[in-house]
Formats: C-alpha cells, sequence, structure tokens
C-alpha cells in the first residue's frame, strides 16, 4: 500500500465506491505520544486523543492501554486501516515518553516490533529505528505543542513500538530491505486510503475525462502528493489537470491511448519510475520490483565502468543505486526517466501525447527528467 495519499483522486475514489479509509501506523503513534507526553506532565491521559495531520484533519484515537510512572507515561492506539487490506490493521501501536535533559530535544528509539535501519539506501541513517519522516516530524509538532499547553520543555525519548509487530513484519519488504527486528512506522499524510484497483483506475480515468471537460491540454500523471507537488512548482498544473496515478501508471497511458491529450508529464519517485522504465506498467511492490540489473545496464550506457555497474547491481535500494551513480557523474535519474518516456509512449502506440517524465527523491528534489517526445 502506498502512502501517497493525493487530495482530489482519491477523494473521488471513496465516494465512487463507499470504502471507508482508515489511519496509517505514523498517525496512531502521534496520538499515542500525545496521549502519553500530556500524562506525563498533567497526571491524566487524554482519551480519545486528538491530533491534526500534515493536511489539517484532527481525528480522535480511543486509548487501548496506558500507563504512567514516575519516569515514564506509556499509552497505545489500535491501528484502524479502514477498508484497506493492510497487514498492520488491528496491530497495537505503543509510544512510551520519558523525559530528557533540557536542550536534548527529542530523540526516538524503536521499542519491540519497531525495526531498525541495517543497510543504506533509506530515508534514514543505518542505526535509526524505522520510523519514518513525516511521523517523525508529526510527533515532534504535537511534542512542541504539548509542552507549550502544560510547561514541558519538550526534550523528551519516544520509544515506538508494536505488539507482535516483528511477525507482521515478515509479510512486508521490510527484511530484504534490510529493516530488522519490526515494522515501519509510515505515512505521509497519515491516512490510509482503501486499496481498490477498479475503483482507483475508475477514478483515473475521470480524472482523465475532467480535465478534457475542462480543455486542458497537459495533465500530469503522479505517483503521490510529493510528485503533485513537484509538477505543479515545474508547470503550474491546475487541480484538475493533476491524475492521481499511484501504482497504476498503465491505466493512465491506455485511458489516454482512448482519450489524447496533447501533453503528459509523469512524475514520481525514482525507483517506481525505474520500474515503469524497465516496462512494468503496476509499480506496486507486491507486483514489480526495483531491477538493480537494469539499471546497471542503464548506468553502462551512460558511462558507468563494470566496477560502478557492479555496485549498482549489488546495491540494496533503488534510491542507493542512484546515489552511487550520482557520486560517480552518472545521471541515472535522467537515463531513467527517458527510458520510462520511451515506455509510456510504446503503450500509448502512435497516440497524439507528448510525453516527458521527471523522477524526484523522497524529499521531492528532482533527480533525473527526461525531454518531451
Amino acid at each position: 500500500m502506498s502512502d501517497s495519499e493525493a487530495k482530489g483522486g482519491r477523494a473521488a475514489q471513496l465516494k465512487h465506491t463507499g470504502l471507508r479509509p482508515g489511519w496509517t501506523t505514523g498517525a496512531c503513534a502521534t496520538a499515542a505520544t500525545t496521549a502519553a507526553y500530556t500524562a506525563l506532565l498533567t497526571g491524566a491521559f487524554p482519551d480519545p486523543v486528538t491530533i491534526t495531520l500534515p493536511k489539517g484533519q484532527t481525528p480522535s484515537f480511543a486509548l487501548a492501554t496506558e500507563e504512567l510512572t514516575d519516569t515514564y507515561a506509556m499509552a497505545g492506539i489500535v491501528k484502524d486501516a479502514g477498508d484497506d487490506p493492510d497487514v498492520t490493521h488491528g496491530a497495537l501501536i505503543r509510544a512510551t515518553v520519558r523525559r530528557l535533559p533540557i536542550g536534548t530535544g527529542v530523540v526516538f528509539k524503536a521499542g519491540p516490533g519497531v525495526g531498525t535501519i541495517t543497510r543504506p539506501g533509506l530515508p534514514l541513517p543505518v542505526g535509526e529505528p524505522a520510523v519514518n519522516p513525516v511521523p517523525r516530524q508529526m510527533m515532534r509538532d504535537h511534542v512542541a505543542e504539548v509542552a507549550g499547553s502544560y510547561g514541558g520543555t519538550g526534550d523528551v525519548e519516544i520509544t515506538v513500538s508494536v505488539d507482535h509487530g516483528e511477525e507482521i513484519a515478515r509479510s512486508t519488504w521490510n527484511p530484504r530491505l534490510g529493516i530488522l527486528g519490526g515494522l515501519s512506522i509510515l505515512g505521509t499524510t497519515g491516512i490510509v486510503v482503501p486499496y481498490s484497483c477498479s475503483a482507483w483506475i475508475d477514478s483515473i480515468r475521470r480524472g482523465v475525462d475532467v480535465a478534457r471537460a475542462a480543455g486542458r491540454t497537459h495533465v500530469a500523471g503522479c505517483t503521490g502528493s510529493t510528485s503533485e507537488k513537484t509538477v505543479v512548482a515545474e508547470y503550474a498544473l491546475p487541480e484538475d489537470a493533476l491524475l492521481d496515478m499511484g501504482d497504476f501508471a498503465g491505466a493512465v497511458l491506455k485511458y489516454l491511448r482512448r482519450h489524447p491529450v496533447d501533453r503528459l508529464t509523469i512524475c514520481g519517485g525514482f525507483a517506481k519510475l525505474s520500474k515503469l522504465a524497465a516496462g512494468h506498467l503496476d509499480l506496486h511492490s507486491a507486483r514489480s520490483q526495483v531491477d538493480k540489473g537494469f539499471l546497471a545496464e542503464l548506468a553502462q550506457r551512460g558511462g558507468a565502468g563494470e566496477a560502478l555497474a557492479a555496485e549498482v547491481t549489488e546495491a540494496n535500494t533503488g534510491l542507493a543505486a542512484l546515489q552511487l551513480c550520482m557520486a560517480a557523474g552518472v545521471p541515472l535519474g535522467d537515463l531513467v526517466a527517458t527510458a520510462a518516456r520511451d515506455e509510456a509512449l510504446a503503450v500509448l502506440r502512435g497516440a497524439p501525447v507528448a510525453v516527458d517524465v521527471i523522477c524526484i527523491d523522497r524529499a521531492g528534489t528532482v533527480v533525473g527528467r527526461s525531454p518531451v517526445a
């Protein structure tokens, strides 16, 4: 399940299907942290506890467990993934908060069931708990808010744990990626949108229809909210020209083949678009994987020697492969973007649609682009 929750397309999807959204592990951990720190400062747990998500929603969460001592407070929340077939649905997410000396800031620890990063190429350094950057920021923001309300310093240690998380993680890609000991705490918007292939593809088609009806001549297929922001910054496209493509690149291209617009920009993460470059039209991790051998071949076309190509083949992730090539001055990002564009043109089969591709990293920085063709 992708955590890329773009507002417009998925809202249409949910309205269309009646599927119930849920909450990410990051949102649950933030709510548990907020409740625990409040109790540590006031002696009482807010129940339910309300948090503010990155896009302004203010959900409330009931506490499933709580514990308060002189030195720490712990709160736990059962994750509700809505109607999404999420392996973490029903998991108990706990946050234990302890005071730290003034000036320490917020320190994150991996408790039982939360993984630790053991290989490079992920958005966190080796040795860090697998609590992703957006959930970390959400927790920092809420710690600061609670500290401001109740006279705390905001200097705390947050230990996030997931009951049975190590067992659940065996059903994910975490072990292969070098995230060992449990799950990752994920989420970019805090909301889990139910994963329904037919509903999502239908919403893509409706998005194309709306754009054509509005007279748009340039649309963008985006894998998530970060890529949406990138294409808006690049091309100032209006909201109705943004297609919430998610993992369904093939759905966008096949529908545009029958209902063309003048220009399509495809924008997404480097790893996802490397799959499109290799010929995959469904970019979901359960159905396609980054082919490091293919990336090594592209790198060699861009001037990489055999030693670098071997390093790319053995890289832990697509991001790690990209970083190796960037350090060596090999434009792997551009090569992937151009190959993805060519694959898109092949699927379009001569339909009058000009295509360009933009690859970004997790922060939204452009790391590769193709010419328009």
